[in-house]
């Protein structure tokens, strides 16, 4: 650039300053008048969040409203229990993106792990616990929720520990390894007057739920077939996790994967099962399945007569697939339970034609999503929608399950009146 193109632009930036727009006209830098932006770009602020009106015309999808997030030192603080690949990969990274919590204490069994994580999220090192001194949590007035993220075996231990101290308990799925320490985990908590959550994180995810408003709502008819495959595959001999030690996981490809079929069929229908049969699998001399099936097979039938048709095997490659078929139109839910990914098609007719219609809805955070209500819950006051109720009886139908695969005859169940009747008050977001 020379000298003279230097000083044009010299005066260009001096005639603009701040508060208008200029031009170089033959050399010389015009002033020209401000125009101030529109409603449309500005916003403005209503009942404490920012709204924008609509800039598209009504041919295009509307925009979500722009995060509302709570001030830091409003939010609800949460103790993670537990360090391992779940809370490390998914539930720490997703309180960025939640709106009314954040993690304010860690615990975990390695000294080193457990120092090394409180540094990259900005925990205290005095809000850092060990499994043994794990009660101190009592007298640390920043946390009020305990999220468990352990062994299924651990849950129960944990859940009365953290009631005991007065802390609200969010435990992942499954709630625990028999209905019997599940309903003792509910009794604790409640003697404790503190919440109890399972993380069902598909009853919160926004296509699951846009499925199950639509089955509920009557939009394609009756529900005649539930349809659920979730596979997966574990690590080759000489590397046997946890999930693969009755002791610790209570069993195997149901408890860990099957369960999100059982779950969301009870979901999805809002009912409880009149009738379920059942068959397992282990490939004999595989040290893997030496304490646990591989693969599990199930059929539950609702009072409306929805079938449920559930597969989950820890034999086959990842494959996490619902469909739902209705009298006038056919549901696709690939990657329903993966933890991002999921879609939605409805297979219809339309006049005289068949259409194949992909519906796109806003991808949300799932664990960001639970978490939040849990938070809110607290904030409120109201229950979970997902409360430890909900969990116990996903036991129950998980033994039913185990009786049946191994007398090989269907269990019968007297029909109980009435939708939800383990869940909490209905959602109040939008799916």
């Amino acid at each position: 650039m020379d000298r003279i193109d230097m000083l044009d632009r010299r005066r260009l930036i001096t005639a603009t300053g701040l508060g208008g727009v200029g031009l170089l006209v033959g050399g010389k830098a015009m002033a020209q008048p401000f125009i101030p932006p529109s409603p449309v770009d500005t916003g403005h602020v209503v009942n404490g969040k920012v709204e924008f009106p609509a800039w598209h015309q009504p041919a295009d999808t509307p925009d979500a409203p722009p995060p509302s997030p709570m001030p830091p030192d409003q939010r609800v603080g949460f103790a993670i229990v537990g360090l391992g690949r779940l809370a490390l990969e998914n539930i720490l990274p997703a309180f960025a993106r939640s709106l009314k919590a954040k993690p304010v204490a860690l615990v975990s069994g390695s000294p080193e792990k457990l120092h090394l994580v409180a540094s990259q999220y900005g925990i205290k090192p005095e809000s850092c616990y060990s499994y043994e001194d794990f009660d101190r949590i009592r007298d640390n007035p920043e946390i009020k929720v305990v999220y468990i993220v352990l062994p299924n075996a651990m849950h129960r231990l944990y859940t009365e520990r953290a009631a005991k101290a007065g802390k609200h308990v969010l435990t992942e799925k499954p709630m625990s390894t028999t209905s019997r320490d599940a309903q003792a985990m509910v009794d604790a908590c409640k003697a404790a007057s503190v919440k109890l959550m399972v993380g069902y994180r598909i009853q919160y995810e926004p296509y699951n739920r846009r499925a199950m408003q639509a089955l509920r709502a009557g939009t394609y008819g009756k529900l005649l077939l539930f349809s659920s495959v979730n596979t997966q595959t574990v690590a080759p001999d000489g590397y046997l996790q946890w999930r693969q030690k009755k002791a610790m996981a209570g069993g195997g490809s149901l408890y860990d994967i099957g369960l999100y079929c059982l779950n969301t069929a009870r979901f999805m229908t809002g009912e409880e099962p009149v009738e379920l049969s059942a068959t397992t699998y282990a490939p004999p001399g595989d040290p893997r399945f030496a304490d646990v099936e591989e693969t599990v097979s199930f059929m539950l039938r609702f009072p409306s007569n929805v079938i449920a048709h559930c597969f989950a095997s820890y034999g086959g490659r990842n494959d996490k697939y619902q469909r739902m078929n209705f009298e006038t139109a056919a549901i696709d839910m690939p990657n329903a339970y993966q933890y991002t990914g999921q879609k939605l098609t409805v297979n219809a007719r339309q006049g005289d034609v068949t259409s194949n219609d992909e519906l796109v809805l806003e991808a949300k955070d799932q664990f960001a999503t639970e978490i939040d209500h849990m938070a809110d819950c607290v904030l409120t006051g109201r229950d979970p929608y997902t409360p430890g109720e909900e969990g116990v009886q996903d036991l129950r139908l998980i033994e039913a399950i185990y009786e049946s695969a191994r007398t090989g005859k269907a269990i019968h169940f007297p029909a109980m009146p009435g939708l939800d009747r383990f869940r909490g008050p209905p959602l109040v977001q939008k799916a």
